[in-house]
């Protein structure tokens, strides 16, 4: 009787054992809900980032950019040009016509032609110009040596002499013959990446560079080597391309010992401008070894 008790007993606790509450299972992650969030999160962090940055890059207001190229040494005296076509003209009273790849003022030292212009700006102030540009040329040569001008801006390109000429703009769609004392319009389309040369091909000798530019972030020096970019954005780092015809850089690239505005051998240099402020580079002397005498 004791046994069938105690057996009794042990079932009924086994049995109440093996009934009790069953224990509670914590929920799983859900690992695809999880990478949306994470998803959106590090996205929303990059837009935050990418606008905070854009904002620090272009800055805001308008500074002016000058200075002025100078020639160390003493050029040479300037070739004589062979004008061997429509001497009447070309050649009038004996007048001899010039090499004038180097013009240096004799008293200031002066580097004239030589181009300065921004590679890539954030923001534009001004809309392109209307007012054309006069490109003439009389006594069998173009009378800018080198001109910018705006992309879209019209240039008057003009023939002053009492015989015609031809005008070859190279990497263009133009090339017009200009019949004499008339003129022709063009509107460049297109940038150059350095400046392009110009020629007539009825008066071989006859040369010049033109350079065309998106923005009009572009100078070419005076005759004393002054030159001036107005309007440009203030608060951003600015890279700036130099060139001359006869430099040795690469395509005309001029090269300067400037760390502080780390102008490489490819003739590029950086600039950063405060808002209504002029920034002067001062005097760039550029050496005859590097340019050509």
């Amino acid at each position: 009787m004791k046994q069938v008790f105690s057996a009794t007993i042990v079932c009924g606790v086994l049995s109440c054992v093996g009934c009790g509450p069953s224990r509670v299972v914590a929920p799983g992650a859900d690992a695809e809900a999880a990478g949306k969030i994470r998803g959106t999160l590090v996205s929303a962090s990059s837009v935050v980032a990418s606008a905070e940055a854009a904002t620090a890059a272009t800055g805001t207001g308008w500074g002016t950019l000058k200075g002025r190229f100078t020639f160390a040494g003493t050029p040479a005296q300037p070739k004589a040009l062979v004008v061997d076509k429509d001497t009447e003209v070309c050649s009038m009273g004996g007048m001899k016509l010039l090499d004038r790849s180097l013009l240096v003022d004799p008293s200031s030292k002066g580097l004239a032609n030589v181009v300065v212009f921004a590679r890539k700006t954030s923001r534009v102030k001004t809309a392109a110009a209307e007012t054309p540009l006069v490109f003439d040329q009389k006594n069998c040569e173009f009378l800018l040596p080198v001109f910018a001008a705006r992309v879209g801006q019209p240039v008057d390109v003009h023939n002053s002499d009492p015989i015609g000429h031809n005008t070859n703009i190279a990497g263009s769609s133009f090339n017009q013959l200009v019949p004499a004392g008339q003129g022709t319009a063009y509107k460049p389309d297109a940038e150059t990446g350095m400046p392009t040369m110009v020629t007539c091909n009825i008066h071989p000798w006859m040369k010049a560079y033109a350079v065309f530019r998106k923005d009009g972030y572009v100078a070419v020096s005076a005759a004393d080597g002054s030159f001036t970019i107005s309007d440009l954005p203030a608060g951003e780092t600015i890279e700036f391309q130099v060139w001359h015809e006869r430099s040795g850089g690469p395509n005309g690239a001029v090269g300067l010992e400037k760390p502080e505005l780390k102008w490489t051998p490819k003739g590029r240099f950086q600039v950063t401008l405060e808002p209504d402020a002029v920034k002067d580079l001062g005097t760039l002397e550029i050496p005859a070894s590097s340019i050509g005498s």
